[in-house]
């Protein structure tokens, strides 16, 4: 049978590959980067994933840690009385990490989702000119894209749940308005 010819050929170093970059990399997906500051500092690199996340006070597999009860029968029942085993308990040595962790959950989120300066203002000019009458405001000369009465219905709800404040504000603001036209 044949052979293949690069079986036998020499190793030769291959000078356009930087070995240096390579080990990097190569590190750099053997120990991959913890994003959890909390965990990244309490992790000990000589012990395995699940000793470490055990010492932590963490499961490593949730199905594991708080397994879903199965029906009983009576006979099992009489058989675990009977048994009187106690679990190992895990010892939790740092428990820091979970002090921690709980705590940054326990921060109140960041309002992420915004509208933009452009969408409150037009909000805003609609409900000063028209109100809550959304036809006249599909009508209205400064609706550039020609937006249906029920898509300005839904970008002025919009307004009303990002700024509630914001909104009661303006609202507020116009009633004198209107007061002083009367």
């Amino acid at each position: 049978m044949p052979k293949v010819k690069k079986k036998n050929r020499r190793k030769k170093y291959n000078y356009n590959v930087n070995r240096k970059k390579l080990n990097r990399a190569f590190r750099k997906r053997a120990n991959p980067r913890i994003k959890c500051s909390q965990i990244r500092h309490a992790w000990d690199r000589t012990k395995s994933v699940s000793q470490n996340l055990a010492e932590m006070g963490l499961a490593v597999d949730p199905n594991k840690a708080v397994p879903i009860p199965k029906l009983m029968r009576p006979s099992q029942t009489m058989k675990m009385e009977i048994d009187g085993q106690e679990k190992k308990t895990k010892i939790v040595r740092k428990p820091y990490v979970l002090n921690e962790l709980e705590y940054a959950a326990s921060l109140p989120e960041k309002k992420l989702e915004t509208l933009s300066r452009d969408l409150i203002d037009y909000a805003q000019h609609m409900i000063r000119n028209h109100g809550e009458n959304y036809k006249a405001m599909a009508r209205d000369e400064k609706n550039y894209y020609q937006d249906t009465p029920k898509q300005i219905k839904g970008k002025i709800i919009a307004y009303k749940r990002f700024y509630p404040e914001e909104y009661q504000a303006f609202c507020a603001s116009l009633h004198p308005e209107k007061m002083d036209q009367q």
